[in-house]
């Protein structure tokens, strides 16, 4: 079983420097990567053989103000200090993946606006028009953190790629939370560490993000440059996400996206 909480607490560790906390960086030579366990201890206010505990998964369930402390030290915001808190719960029931009726007409009333549906592993389940004529990636039944990581087109199509699939690693973590031992993330996990450098390297990161709006920028095959808005709405009761793109009215990526849909050369 994943050491859900240790994990996480130690890459959390390994990612802090003593003098961001304070400590002289000196004191002979450092076998470990940011701080030692008995430093992020003392700086807690806990001891360290309670600290070894939980890294080693010995106590998985310390309380609100042991959490809210080590947070402290860690430099967590607010989404990493919750996604901390969470991992010390009980893991929660699944909730559902079936994609409400309501949402499905709702996407397919935008002809000129693409948009899709996609579950926690980033698998997309529903997609209008629209969505699978800005690229192939948004057809239902493709996986995006298994197409961004391992598919060399994807780089040319996503100007913001590192950026990407950064955000698109710490959403994937945050979307299972303590449920690590998923065997549908866990497989994906494999594959894509197997088979990406990079993914390997922000998943050993335990970073961790949240969905938020944002500008992509695309190098269309055929539309050209596209700059729109992304947004990321949680889809209320499932554990399903309905991302939209926009562009800014009145500009030539709007007039790209209209074109793009109807089958005209742009």
């Amino acid at each position: 079983m994943t050491n859900r909480l240790g994990d996480y607490l130690r890459a959390r560790r390994e990612q802090v420097r003593p003098a961001d906390v304070g400590l002289p960086a000196g004191g002979g030579r450092r076998r470990v990567q940011g701080l030692r366990r008995e430093e992020l201890a003392l700086l807690a206010g806990i001891s360290s053989d309670y600290y070894m505990r939980l890294e080693q998964g010995r106590d998985q369930h310390p309380s609100g103000q042991v959490l809210d402390a080590l947070a402290t030290v860690l430099r967590l915001d607010p989404q990493a200090t919750a996604y901390l808190h969470e991992l010390a719960r009980p893991i929660t029931p699944r909730r559902s993946e079936q994609v409400p009726a309501s949402i499905l007409h709702l996407i397919d009333s935008w002809p000129a606006t693409p948009a899709y549906v996609q579950d926690r592993l980033t698998t997309v389940v529903a997609a209008n028009r629209a969505a699978t004529a800005l690229g192939p990636c948004y057809a239902v039944g493709v996986n995006l953190m298994r197409t961004v990581f391992l598919d060399p087109a994807e780089r040319e199509f996503r100007l913001d790629w590192d950026e990407t699939v950064t955000d698109g690693v710490g959403i994937l973590r945050a979307s299972f939370g303590a449920d690590l031992d998923d065997p549908d993330l866990v497989a994906l996990v494999e594959e894509l560490s197997a088979g990406s450098e990079r993914f390997r390297e922000l998943w050993a990161r335990h970073d961790v993000r949240a969905r938020a709006g944002h500008m992509v920028r695309f190098a269309h095959p055929i539309a050209g440059p596209l700059d729109l808005h992304s947004e990321k709405l949680p889809i209320a009761n499932t554990a399903l996400t309905l991302v939209v793109f926009h562009a800014e009215a009145g500009t030539a990526s709007a007039d790209a996206v209209q074109r793009l849909v109807a089958g005209e050369r742009v």
